[in-house]
């Protein structure tokens, strides 16, 4: 039974009528918006990042920050949103700045958990760039809370992973924060 056909059965079951004018082509729109919003089942994080490695001599920190980010919530299916930031510490490779932004989407755009992407973003960079250190912090808002169960508009998830250099020494972590809170020190 293809997704199409399915969401027809759901239409049915919450006491709609699928044959109605708003809702004849539903079924084809929510199927096409399913594969837009799960693509990065389709994509290889280490593969994008691997075809953007130069090398470089460089060993300050990159900060790419306020990536936007939408993702589906496996629980319940419904969207959640924010901002990722991503920063590394080269040790002989850099990678090009839109590859930073392409991993954030690949596994966003997979039913996820924050917790988990925030992890799956930072060991991506680290098997590939093989860095001095990689930090990734992750701001959301989850619809799942928004819309149903507690209802709190005006919560905000932060979940990070933070790797090597930026999980030994206080100093660097410090400034990675500093960095996404627009101080510099």
């Amino acid at each position: 039974m293809s997704i199409r056909d399915q969401i027809q059965i759901i239409l049915r079951e919450i006491g709609e009528d699928p044959g109605r004018e708003g809702l004849r082509d539903t079924p084809l729109r929510v199927e096409k918006a399913l594969g837009d919003l799960t693509r990065g089942y389709q994509e290889d994080p280490r593969e994008v990042i691997g075809k953007g490695l130069f090398e470089a001599e460089c060993d300050e920190m990159v900060v790419v920050k306020d990536i936007e980010l939408y993702s589906l919530c496996e629980h319940h299916m419904l969207p959640f949103f924010g901002k990722a930031h991503v920063a590394y510490i080269p040790d002989k490779m850099i990678v090009g700045l839109s590859k930073i932004a392409r991993v954030v989407d690949i596994f966003a755009r997979r039913l996820q958990v924050q917790e988990r992407m925030t992890v799956q973003i930072a060991e991506a960079f680290e098997d590939v760039l093989k860095p001095k250190g990689v930090a990734v912090l992750i701001e959301a808002a989850h619809l799942c809370m928004m819309m149903r169960g507690v209802q709190k508009q005006n919560s905000v998830t932060v979940t990070s992973c933070v790797r090597g250099r930026f999980r030994s020494d206080d100093r660097t972590r410090s400034e990675f924060m500093r960095i996404l809170h627009g101080h510099r020190g």
